[in-house]
């Protein structure tokens, strides 16, 4: 391996190691290493992997600080691979001197207010392991194209900007695993512009990704942001599981946000979204213009709004969810509209607190919608109507049990209709 200060950085804090760096990786072995201390760098650390051959980045075992005190990000590794995950899309450029580029154990942080952390142009079995990224703009920054990217074990928290941003990218096979991801003023994880497949978000704690902690002016973020309105932009093939996605409520603000374009032409979303803890936002889930989407087994808790909004969505399973609130400060309930072709099954949906919700919202309402099935739910101490109907048809409700508890009941009607509802059945329902 190559330490870097055989090639003459310093590590003092002070000192402006960007050269030393630089020499060690293109006179080094391919492994460079960088010992204990603090380093300075004034400009991006270039990683030409046509240059560099085969290549990591190591620090010595979290004991290592870089501080980047310039604009753009510490690290920017850049490859040539145009591919696909496709054995045979490789060239032998790809094949022998550019595959699996590693960094890892090591902080990155920034003095410049453009200072970004990490960020990838065309490579191919990109590795992100046990980083600390803090105090920069964006965590990790990928771009272009990339392929097959694994992010692991990584600490990125308290950033001016996003998380881990897909911006503008092709990229195929993401594993993003086991991170914290919190304190990011911009959003934990968001994807803009982008062609993405294969994406797994699993087992992360991604949470207080909003403006609070950095004493900024409030704008709207999510913990997961997905957007692909953009021309070409298209998001499929995704699992979101095992994560505890919380936040403080802001403005405009969602735990996971899911926008997309309602046009039939593309291709279909392939969401799972199980098993989660998602809470504390203005909306816990906010879905548009989505098709495609399993959302199961999660406890969904604490909005100002609602749990769940579905909106100019088609083809959304929503089965065996909890949705409450745990505060009486907060709300709970989902609200559907405009939509087509959703089930709601197995669920519980329960105001816990005496007095109801603040909001008056019942707790399921469905507006402008059509070929609803909700099934095998409870609909506990819900305000006024239990199920809200307005402008609906082919709605058919059945075996769910809607109930108010309270010492002092609030709820009027267990299902309700309003304005021109159309072949709605009820059947089963216990009250």
């Amino acid at each position: 391996m190559s330490n870097i200060q055989y090639f003459g950085a310093v590590g003092d804090g002070k000192t402006d190691d960007t050269e030393a760096i630089l020499h060690a990786i293109e006179q080094g072995d391919g492994h460079v290493r960088i010992p204990p201390g603090t380093y300075r760098i004034t400009r991006t650390i270039e990683v030409d992997l046509t240059v560099s051959g085969p290549f990591g980045i190591t620090g010595a075992a979290g004991a290592t600080t870089i501080v980047m005190d310039g604009a753009g990000p510490a690290f920017r590794f850049s490859g040539t691979h145009g591919g696909t995950g496709d054995p045979g899309s490789r060239n032998e450029q790809v094949i022998h001197s550019e595959r699996m580029p590693i960094i890892a154990d090591l902080k990155i942080t920034g003095t410049h207010e453009e200072a970004d952390g990490i960020e990838c142009i065309k490579t191919l079995q990109m590795v992100f392991r046990n980083l600390l990224i803090t105090e920069v703009k964006h965590g990790i920054h990928l771009v272009e194209r990339n392929r097959n990217v694994i992010i692991t074990h990584c600490h990125i928290y308290f950033n001016t900007g996003v998380g881990v941003f897909l911006e503008d990218l092709n990229l195929h096979q993401i594993n993003i695993s086991d991170n914290h991801i919190s304190y990011n003023r911009q959003g934990g994880i968001r994807i803009e512009r982008s062609e993405i497949r294969n994406l797994q978000i699993t087992g992360n704690d991604i949470e207080y990704n909003n403006f609070r902690a950095h004493e900024a002016e409030e704008e709207p973020t999510a913990e997961i942001y997905i957007d692909t309105t953009a021309e070409g932009a298209s998001v499929n093939e995704v699992t979101i599981a095992s994560n505890t996605i919380q936040a403080t409520n802001s403005i405009g603000g969602c735990n996971i946000r899911i926008v997309e374009s309602p046009d039939e032409s593309r291709p279909p979303g392939l969401f799972a979204i199980a098993g989660n803890i998602i809470g504390s936002q203005e909306y816990n889930v906010h879905l548009t213009g989505c098709y495609g989407i399993v959302l199961s087994g999660n406890t969904i808790y604490s909005s100002i709004e609602r749990n769940l909004w579905i909106e100019d969505s088609s083809q959304i399973t929503v089965g065996a969810n909890l949705f409450r609130r745990h505060t009486p400060s907060y709300g709970c309930g989902v609200l559907l509209t405009n939509s087509q072709n959703i089930l709601i099954n197995g669920c519980t949906f329960e105001d816990e607190a005496e007095g109801g919700q603040k909001s008056g919202y019942p707790l399921l309402e469905i507006t402008d919608s059509q070929r609803i099935t909700i099934s095998g739910n409870q609909i506990i101490n819900s305000i006024k109507e239990g199920v809200k109907l307005t402008d609906c048809k082919q709605v058919n409700l059945t075996g769910n049990t809607i109930v108010d508890t309270r010492a002092q009941p609030l709820m009027t009607q267990t299902v309700a209709q309003y304005g021109k509802c159309e072949k709605i059945q009820s059947t089963g329902e216990m009250s």
